[in-house]
């Protein structure tokens, strides 16, 4: 198995999330790096609205859950591309790592870049740091 290395730093999460999650059902292990700089297109507003919604859904004792974390949140969306509920899904998202900023012992590594997931937005977006902040994560980013 071969590692991937990817920092999201200015990258549409959805596209992004793709073509993650393409390399993850490939058998590659992926490695995402600055998760909270990635990028949610649309009206921020909007935006906000609707994580809020995804985490005020259902019971809080019973779930679904959704994270208020930038890593986490990454995660969750990349899961939704994938098969994660069947066997080759499940062992796919298991090689799959999300950090916040970059970790001491990945410094110095290259990092891959996603063609296509390149923030070259014309409308309006919000960060994942800054989302996360606002939907009231316990950390600044």
């Amino acid at each position: 198995m071969t590692d991937m290395y990817i920092d999201a730093s200015n990258m549409v999460a959805g596209r992004l999330a793709s073509g993650i999650a393409k390399e993850l059902l490939k058998g590659k292990r992926v490695v995402v790096v600055n998760a909270e700089k990635a990028v949610v297109s649309g009206e921020p507003e909007y935006s906000m609205q609707d994580y809020t919604e995804k985490i005020e859904r259902g019971d809080p004792y019973h779930g679904p859950f959704y994270p208020k974390e930038p890593d986490r949140i990454l995660k969750r969306i990349i899961r939704g591309m994938l098969p994660y509920r069947k066997g080759r899904g499940k062992d796919a998202f298991k090689r799959l790592k999300v950090f916040i900023s970059v970790p001491a012992d990945l410094k110095g590594k290259e990092f891959a870049v996603i063609k296509g997931a390149e923030n070259k937005l014309e409308c309006k977006s919000i960060g994942l740091g800054r989302l996360s902040q606002k939907l009231g994560a316990k950390k600044s980013w």
